[in-house]
């Protein structure tokens, strides 16, 4: 049996660590951004129905979403904003599904599905486990100052929009600890792997 791992934390937190570490292990990551980025591409049904919604002003001239243009028409606009969730979240969650459920008929004894909204989603009940990858916020609000070149008063309000990273951590499973040296994580990735292979086989 597989056993469903639902992947999250916050941002700069050092998710993409954990995960580059799993796809190392050849565990298949389900990864929830990258389905929404595909789910628009030229062609595919979203694209048209996002263009019914919003206007073909969003369609740049190659035929692909202009995600800039989208992202301004809603940010101030909360009634937009839902419009598109409603449009997109189901459509992702579907393809999540699809995609889990292969690797599960596949026999993989670990899948990761990697679900930033995972909490605010309500969207644990995909999986078996909730790994959450966590840092003090005020680590956090240091590695986002300073890999996105921001404003200390810009990261605060980027961290805030992302929800408490330390109530994600309350209602995770399994937590790591992301505090310190990446050897340090790695270590933790090894102890939750073993876990996690012991989960699959005693289903």
């Amino acid at each position: 049996m597989s056993c469903v791992i639902g992947l999250t934390g916050s941002i700069a937190t050092g998710k993409s660590t954990v995960v580059d570490w799993f796809k190392i292990k050849q565990v298949p990551v389900i990864d929830a951004d990258q389905i929404a980025r595909e789910i628009v591409e030229p062609g595919r049904p979203m694209l048209s129905r996002l263009k019914e919604t919003f206007g073909e002003m969003i369609i740049q001239k190659d035929g692909s979403l202009d995600r800039a243009l989208l992202s301004q028409l809603i940010f101030n606009d909360e009634t937009l904003r839902q419009t598109l969730d409603n449009l997109m979240h189901p459509a992702i969650i579907e393809e999540i599904i699809t995609r889990r459920d292969h690797y599960i008929e596949q026999g993989e004894p670990i899948i990761i599905l990697d679900i930033p909204l995972l909490f605010e989603g309500d969207l644990t009940d995909l999986v078996d486990r909730v790994l959450v990858v966590y840092t003090t916020q005020a680590k956090q609000l240091q590695r986002l100052m300073k890999r996105n070149d921001l404003s200390e008063q810009e990261a605060k309000k980027r961290i805030k929009a992302q929800g408490s990273i330390e109530k994600k951590k309350q209602l995770a499973t399994d937590v790591i600890d992301n505090n310190r040296s990446v050897e340090e994580t790695y270590l933790q990735c090894d102890a939750l792997y073993d876990n996690y292979m012991s989960c699959g086989e005693n289903q």
